[in-house]
C-alpha cells in the first residue's frame, strides 16, 4: 500500500468537520471528494486508513471526528419577525424577515419564532428595542412568564399575571413609568425563553 500523506489526512479531517457544521451531517464520499479535490476512490481509501489509525471513525458511509462526535447538530428552523404584527393570532409567512437555525442544545426543542423587540415596555427585564426575543409558540403560560399576547386585536410582549381580586388577567410592563394592562380576554401566542442582543 502506498504511504498516505499526513497533509491529505488533515485536509480530509478538516473538510469532514467543515461540511458537518455547514450541513449538520456527515458528507458523502462524492461530497467529500469534491471538497478536497481528489477522486472518490482516493478519498475512500484515505478514510479507511484514517479510521484504522484512529484519526476519525468511518463505517463505509459516514465519517466522524472527535469534534463532530461531541457536537449536537440538531437545530430548529425558526422564523425572524421584524416586530409583532397587530391583529393576527397567527403569523403569515410574508411577515418573516428570514429563517435561522436555533441549536436545540441551547434553546431546547419545540416550535419557536424570533421576535425583534420594539418599544421600551420591557427594558427592566433586559429587553430593549432591536433585541431578538426567542419565543416558544404555545397557548398557555404560567404566572410570571413573559408572553406574546393578543389583547383587543393587538399583540404585545408583557409579563403575565392573574389578578384574582379583579377576576381578570394583568399584563405587566417591565418599565416603572408604564401602567399594567387589565383584560378579561387574552390570547397567549407564546412564551419568551431567551433574549439575543448585540453588544455595543
Amino acid at each position: 500500500m502506498r504511504c498516505k500523506s499526513e497533509e491529505t489526512m488533515e485536509q480530509i479531517k478538516n473538510a469532514v468537520e467543515e461540511f458537518y457544521f455547514s450541513h449538520y451531517r456527515s458528507p458523502s464520499i462524492g461530497e467529500l471528494a469534491a471538497e478536497v479535490g481528489y477522486a472518490k476512490s482516493t478519498v475512500h481509501s484515505y478514510l479507511w486508513e484514517m479510521d484504522r489509525r484512529g484519526l476519525l471513525s468511518y463505517n463505509g458511509k459516514t465519517a466522524e471526528t472527535s469534534v463532530t462526535r461531541k457536537a449536537n447538530a440538531e437545530v430548529v428552523l425558526t422564523p425572524v419577525l421584524g416586530g409583532i404584527s397587530c391583529g393576527q393570532p397567527e403569523y403569515a409567512e410574508e411577515d418573516f424577515e428570514a429563517y435561522v437555525a436555533l441549536p436545540t442544545a441551547l434553546f431546547g426543542s419545540g416550535e419557536f419564532l424570533l421576535l425583534r423587540a420594539r418599544g421600551y415596555s420591557m427594558v427592566e427585564a433586559g429587553i430593549e428595542p432591536g433585541d431578538l426575543v426567542v419565543i416558544k409558540k404555545q397557548n398557555t403560560a404560567d404566572e410570571g412568564d413573559i408572553i406574546v399576547a393578543l389583547v383587543d386585536n393587538e399583540t404585545t410582549l408583557k409579563r403575565f399575571y392573574i389578578d384574582h381580586e379583579k377576576g381578570c388577567i394583568r399584563l405587566h410592563p417591565e418599565n416603572s413609568t408604564m401602567e399594567d394592562i387589565y383584560t378579561d380576554r387574552c390570547y397567549v401566542q407564546g412564551v419568551a425563553q431567551q433574549v439575543i442582543k448585540q453588544l455595543t
